[in-house]
């Protein structure tokens, strides 16, 4: 089978990675945009960090036979830095029509400060204007409010639902997820987030329409391998090969 991780973070993981991702069956991915770990103080930062996702990461996935694509968005703790939000988003403006960008994100909530909303619109402004997909991040804190405030907002933009995806989703925000019509994006996690016996549980209750996992794999505890770790689960548990790869 051939697999695909619609969202990881390569720009802070190893080559042994991709060599191992290869390995297990993984011929693409997805690259959000996201926060490095501590926050940038310069617009040209952003675009710096922009153009090693759609040059260096591109190429350095290419060499292990893997398609790199990326979203490219201000992520929802720097939404909060007034020094460099509004140039960011003139930045995106012109980003967002380059070859190899897929989606706007990661965008969303973490506090759920004003400032973290107005960019979320904005943002989804320019995925209309652009004609792109979304990937909204969830907040880590206070998961469920931020979820449905996230939907009111996606619902209120005027954007086709079809075209939104809820990451980091667990069992209490995803019936609202399928409820709404945006897809539901779930991280398998060694720790945290989701695991694969919960991923199991979720796809057994609610099969597998609008239904997606990926790694998260970034610079924190993750396993860029977590995608085909719960195929397998699900082949254990006798989740048919149809809903595995719909």
């Amino acid at each position: 089978m051939k697999m695909f991780d619609p969202h990881i973070h390569m720009s802070s993981r190893t080559t042994d990675d991709y060599q191992a991702m290869r390995r297990e069956g993984i011929h693409a991915i997805v690259e959000p945009a996201f926060w490095m770990g501590q926050p940038r103080t310069h617009v040209g930062t952003f675009e710096d960090y922009f153009l090693s996702l759609l040059g260096w990461e591109r190429f350095r996935a290419s060499q292990f036979g893997i398609r790199h694509f990326c979203t490219l968005g201000l992520n929802p703790k720097e939404t909060n830095n007034a020094d460099v939000a509004d140039g960011v988003i003139a930045l995106l403006d012109r980003y967002l029509d380059k070859d190899g960008v897929v989606a706007v994100g990661e965008i969303g909530f973490d506090d759920e400060t004003a400032a973290e909303e107005r960019y979320f619109q904005l943002q989804l402004e320019l995925a209309i204007k652009h004609q792109l997909p979304v990937l909204v991040h969830t907040p880590h804190r206070d998961k469920k409010a931020g979820t449905i405030r996230s939907l009111d907002l996606v619902r209120d933009s005027g954007i086709a639902e079809e075209m939104v995806l809820i990451d980091h989703n667990t069992e209490e925000t995803l019936p609202r997820v399928l409820d709404s019509g945006c897809w539901a994006g779930h991280s398998i996690y060694p720790n945290t987030k989701m695991s694969e016996p919960r991923m199991v549980a979720l796809v057994q209750q609610y099969g597998s329409e609008r239904i997606i996992i990926n790694s998260a794999a970034d610079w924190g505890i993750s396993d860029p391998l977590k995608v085909p770790k719960t195929v397998h689960a699900f082949r254990q548990a006798g989740i048919s090969e149809r809903d595995i790869e719909p």
